[in-house]
């Protein structure tokens, strides 16, 4: 049998017209039908068709409605959306105006044909177990998608039949038939549990869908002016031409997946499946964001080995289909404004999909989000001091849409140098390991991609001053080396910082002010400004967005005074400084990304040849070191590092106060500190207000953890929490004679802070 079968897909009246009308006009003067035969999509008829008919030419035909233009106010464009998407008779009504109205917006789509007897072949070769037929089905409705993208935008590429191509492989079968025997379960109910928790995460995406959560993203980011590295995310266009892409953003705010995802669109990347948690699936988001890209988790399924086993499934599918994926290595949304810890779940998932997939190369993308204002710091900063985090819901919802009316300002979209996931596995055979290091790789470009931003710099000058109030003049001159530092760094530019002068400077503290954060006071003889009162830790939020560019430099700073006190003879000098900042580094390697130990090396002699070129020599001197740190024009470690190491001293103060034969309970154990930091910081006897920080206090339980001094147990668990706190005391009394060293100018005034041990055995500083 030869000829053409035209294999319709229509879902409203007035679409089966307009086709048949356009194959009236294809065949208008001719005296036969040329062997043309027509059938929808849905008709049992094509399976007989199909039967003995290898010449036969398949032509999927449909019609596409083109976007209005882009014109129209988002929320307005949203709700007629969202009227069309759950209503089959709207939808057919809107069609019936638009072809009333004469506006040329459909066309019908010819996708690329083929002849039955190729598509037999695929079939066979496939080893599926569905019927000819709908495995022809299938097939049109990918190529007339092909041939939609190309037309509408590649926004719209979107994943059709992901459960049904899944269920029907091979793979799947003998999957599950080897997970019923590892787990000594029947074929069946592992076979029901797989395709439970298949369609529980699969997106189930739809062109209108994703028409209006674009513009609801659009909408709930109005406050925001939205800045792309546009160089960067047209050569990521190139590379996701030939290989899947994983964006791996930083996390900062519920409208991170807002702000990225047009940042992509507008640069003809395709849609991403994003994998996010199921705390967001409730009504309205959950079902429009599932029909929109997004994959719906559990957040805990270590305990589940089919529902793993899927996910790594649906993963490897979605790669082989070079579909893009996206979530946020941080896992949650970061409380301090630095980048949290990675999270190795969906990287070892991924990994384990890639090596079972067969496809050539994965590249992950790290992505900053960066704001210079953002309205969850506040709300996020009451939950450091021990308050409540709000449940999502649509209220909550409602409230966050509200709140942006008050914001106005900028994030940037950043990208930082794509890894090879192939490469990155090769070097290293072990999954779990090559995971570990990759993720780490990854944190460490996502803050390499960081830009400066003025609102950091302005906030890291006022918080080392603490409660002092200072005049415009006086943020100038600490801001001055501070910009000349990253300058030297190629890090910043003083004029694009918009810090060159005074005028700059009064903006940015007066946009501060305007947010709350920074309190001024105008009514004596000129205008200062001081961190306002509980706004430390905001304040903190956008200071410690550039943090990690200042690590080594103040480790090398607390390195020159640990030195300095203990005035090795000059052949130890180099060997006794470099001892002193690995256990530095190994003290806060839970807070910071850190280079391998020679990396930090030489990220560490780079910064002692900043602040003298001839520092190996000078710093033999007996008095070298003091000298050094001494000539400094600007000391960063009190303002990098003080909080960091005040809050960890709280920690190993209170375990070294503690019963050893008493458990540790997480939360109760936080309150203890919290309240225990309050009362310290009034006595003056913590200098950083910032060090009151429930999220503070996790991670230097997490180190003592790692060190084996929280569960009860040891004999000389006493002493050992003891000599913990001891080495912390140590670290604090250096970082506080760098900040007398900064505020020794003969204008300003250094507060006399001490620290008082609560148990014998635990020196004082």
């Amino acid at each position: 049998m030869s000829g053409t079968l035209y294999l319709v897909q229509s879902e409203t009246p007035q679409e089966r017209q307009i086709i048949a009308n356009w194959l009236t006009t294809q065949f208008e003067g001719r005296d036969d039908d040329g062997g043309r035969s027509v059938v929808d999509l849905a008709d049992e008829r094509l399976h007989d068709l199909l039967a003995d008919a290898d010449d036969l030419l398949v032509e999927p035909l449909r019609v596409v409605w083109l976007p209005e233009d882009d014109d129209e106010k988002p929320l307005s464009r949203l709700g007629a959306a969202l009227a069309r998407r759950g209503n089959r008779r709207a939808r057919s009504g809107a069609q019936r105006l638009i072809m009333r109205s004469g506006t040329d917006r459909y066309r019908v789509l010819v996708a690329k044909p083929a002849t039955v007897g190729d598509l037999r072949s695929r079939w066979e070769s496939s080893g599926s177990r569905e019927r000819f037929g709908r495995f022809v089905e299938r097939q049109a409705v990918l190529a007339l998608d092909r041939a939609e993208r190309a037309l509408i935008g590649s926004q719209y590429k979107v994943a059709r039949y992901v459960v049904e191509e899944i269920t029907a492989s091979p793979r799947f079968r003998t999957g599950v038939e080897r997970l019923a025997d590892e787990l000594d379960l029947p074929v069946d109910e592992v076979q029901q549990r797989a395709l439970a928790a298949l369609n529980q995460m699969v997106a189930a995406q739809s062109r209108r869908a994703i028409d209006a959560w674009n513009r609801l993203g659009r909408y709930f980011a109005r406050a925001y002016k939205l800045v792309v590295d546009d160089q960067k995310a047209d050569s990521l266009r190139s590379l996701g031409q030939k290989y899947p892409l994983v964006f791996l953003p930083s996390h900062r705010s519920y409208l991170d997946p807002l702000v990225l995802r047009p940042a992509l669109l507008a640069h003809g990347l395709p849609l991403n499946h994003v994998m996010g948690g199921v705390n967001i699936d409730f009504w309205p988001v959950g079902p429009l964001t599932r029909r929109s890209g997004y994959v719906f988790i559990r957040r805990s399924i270590a305990d589940d080995a089919v529902y793993r086993w899927v996910l790594r499934e649906y993963m490897g599918y979605l790669l082989s289909k070079r579909f893009n994926l996206e979530w946020y290595i941080e896992g949650g949304r970061s409380r301090t404004g630095k980048l949290r810890p990675p999270r190795y779940g969906l990287l070892t998932y991924l990994a384990e999909a890639f090596r079972s997939s067969g496809v050539e190369d994965v590249y992950l993308v790290p992505v900053s989000l960066s704001y210079d204002q953002l309205y969850e710091v506040g709300l996020m900063a009451e939950e450091a001091h021990g308050g409540t985090k709000p449940t999502e819901s649509f209220a909550w919802l409602l409230r966050f849409n509200r709140a942006q009316d008050n914001q106005r300002g900028v994030v940037q979209v950043r990208f930082g140098e794509p890894l090879s996931l192939r490469d990155a596995l090769a070097d290293e055979p072990d999954t779990r390991l090559a995971v570990q290091k990759t993720a780490f790789e990854v944190s460490h470009r996502i803050n390499e991609a960081s830009p400066v931003m003025p609102r950091s710099l302005v906030t890291l000058a006022l918080l080392g001053i603490e409660d002092r109030a200072l005049t415009v003049v006086e943020v100038a001159s600490v801001l001055d080396p501070l910009v000349a530092y990253f300058s030297s760094r190629e890090l910043a530019d003083r004029a694009a910082l918009g810090l060159a002068d005074e005028r700059g400077v009064r903006q940015t503290l007066d946009d501060l002010a305007s947010a709350g954060v920074v309190e001024r006071y105008d009514r004596g003889t000129e205008p200062v400004y001081r961190v306002g009162p509980d706004q430390h830790l905001v304040a903190a939020f956008y200071r410690n967005n550039t943090i990690h560019f200042l690590i080594t430099r103040a480790v090398a700073e607390l390195m020159l005074q640990a030195v300095s006190e203990a005035s090795p003879s000059p052949d130890d000098v180099l060997e006794y400084g470099w001892q002193a900042a690995l256990a530095l580094r190994d003290l806060l390697k839970f807070e910071f990304f850190f280079s391998d130990k020679e990396a930090f090396r030489t990220e560490l002699h780079r910064e002692l040849a900043l602040i003298d070129p001839s520092w190996r020599s000078r710093i033999s001197d007996p008095d070298g070191a003091a000298t050094l740190l001494g000539s400094l024009r600007v000391h960063l470690a009190h303002r990098v590092l003080q909080p960091f190491l005040e809050a960890y001293w709280v920690v190993a103060q209170r375990l070294a106060a503690r019963d050893p034969r008493t458990p540790v309970e997480t939360k109760a154990f936080t309150r203890e500190c919290l309240d225990v930091a309050r009362q310290l910081r009034m006595q003056q006897q913590l200098a950083s207000t910032e060090s009151i920080s429930g999220e503070l206090y996790a991670t230097a339980l997490k180190l003592a953890a790692n060190r084996d001094l929280v569960d009860p147990g040891r004999e000389e668990l006493r002493t050992a929490r003891e000599a913990f706190a001891a080495e912390i005391e140590a670290w604090v009394r250096r970082v506080r004679a760098v900040r007398a060293l900064a505020l020794a100018e003969p204008d300003q005034v250094a507060p006399t802070v001490t620290l008082s041990a609560r148990r014998p055995g635990v020196s004082r500083p």
